[in-house]
């Protein structure tokens, strides 16, 4: 018997003891009472940024591209209210080990496009002691081509707050610059952190840019 990460149910698996530390998938780390309060983005959805129960190109998304930035986004789950308590857990609370929860769910992404993980500021790397996106991507390759400062949590803004919020990412220095990139982040919400990812990669010369997130 193992325990589940989330409620510390049993969980009861056929396998050699050899393999328990090998065991990678949700199905492996949550009892199925937790599995299905997680609900995956249904077939209707927005084709540009996974927008759950729409069945054309969204209004965010129309918007983005008057402000010049067409979204290509994809995301597995909707963020719904077990999400948000599993983001409480593993962000805030600070519970490390839930990121093998949904690591699955980052591999394999795009073999042809570098990803490109969104940074937390210092403030909060100092507080949480990770950064919940890179802990996704462990067994991945990366670029950390993007830097942080610190700044008010989006968390705790409005809509309206988040969309006018300004730039708080810079790019590092030193670093060779991909023409093609994946932006990888945990949850899309107003597109406004990828958005202005994408203005300071574009800047530095990438060409093309797409986005990943756990959840929308």
């Amino acid at each position: 018997m193992i325990k589940c990460l989330l409620c510390s149910r049993n969980i009861a698996q056929n396998f050699l003891f050899s393999e328990l530390f090998l065991l990678k998938s949700p199905q492996n780390l949550l009892c199925s009472q937790c599995q299905k309060n997680f609900e995956k983005i249904p077939e209707a959805h927005c084709p540009r940024c996974c927008k759950p129960n729409v069945h054309e190109i969204c209004t965010d998304c129309q918007n983005w591209e008057k402000r010049g930035y067409k979204i290509r986004h994809q995301a597995i789950f909707h963020y719904n209210q077990a999400m948000k308590d599993y983001f409480s857990l593993y962000k805030f609370v600070g519970d490390y080990r839930l990121y093998q929860i949904f690591e699955p769910y980052f591999k394999n992404i795009s073999p042809k496009f570098p990803l490109v993980p969104i940074p937390i500021s210092p403030k909060r790397l100092e507080e949480r002691g990770f950064n919940q996106v890179t802990a996704f991507l462990s067994q991945e390759n990366f670029i950390e081509l993007l830097e942080k400062e610190n700044s008010v949590k989006q968390s705790s803004l409005n809509r309206k707050e988040r969309l006018e919020s300004p730039n708080p990412f810079r790019l590092k220095k030193g670093l060779k610059v991909p023409t093609k990139v994946i932006l990888i982040d945990d949850i899309y919400t107003t597109g406004t952190t990828l958005y202005h990812a994408s203005q300071i990669l574009k800047e530095a010369g990438v060409h093309e840019i797409r986005s990943f997130s756990l959840c929308r």
